[in-house]
């Protein structure tokens, strides 16, 4: 594997991020966030990757979610991606960052419409009584920005995480996997090949 991969470690995640998004069949940007509450207690659940480069990774979520108010608490993140089709896991910690409000609006307003009016429609992570209640703040939703664009609301935005450590795993035969981490210092990044 190393000899295959290349120095840079963004490089390396665009190669396998290339692969992926050509062999797996539903959301292969699809990667698992975990964050801790103030109380120590870990979470994790999965979101979408919706961008990327040396500045880190970008994903959008309601800012009165849970996973918001853990990153407002604690902003620090591991993120895990796994393509079970190719056999690759990559792992990504460091700390969270919210994107700009520009940079927000922008991706906003590339979703499709029902998606932005779910936007409003939802408060995430919070009860409803029932399906129906939700269903007619989405229909409230719909007919208060009927014929028109529909904005961002303030409380969804979105987060970059910027890797300090990321390490790229391979699936190897008789569980002798491969792993190459590369951790951030003040010159560059150091990397490293481990075994199990």
């Amino acid at each position: 594997m190393a000899r295959a991969m290349a120095d840079d470690p963004f490089a390396l995640f665009d190669s396998w991020y290339r692969e992926a998004r050509a062999s797996e069949p539903n959301d292969s940007n699809a990667m698992a966030l975990a964050t801790v509450g103030a109380d120590g207690q870990p979470s994790v659940r999965m979101v979408l990757l919706k961008g990327h480069g040396p500045g880190g990774f970008v994903f959008y979520t309601n800012g009165e979610s849970r996973k918001a108010g853990e990153l407002a608490v604690t902003p620090r993140a591991a993120l895990l991606f796994h393509w079970k089709s190719l056999r690759r896991q990559i792992r990504i910690e460091g700390p969270v960052s919210s994107v700009s409000a520009a940079e927000s609006d922008t991706y906003f307003a590339s979703r499709s419409r029902d998606s932005q009016l779910g936007a409003w429609a939802s408060d995430q992570s919070r009860p409803l009584p029932d399906r129906a209640t939700f269903e007619a703040r989405y229909e409230a939703a719909r007919q208060r920005f009927e014929g028109g664009d529909v904005p961002r609301p303030p409380h969804w935005g979105g987060y970059r995480v910027t890797p300090e450590r990321i390490e790229f795993w391979m699936d190897r035969e008789h569980r002798l996997h491969e792993r190459r981490v590369f951790t951030r210092t003040a010159s560059g990044w150091d990397e490293g090949l481990l075994y199990p």
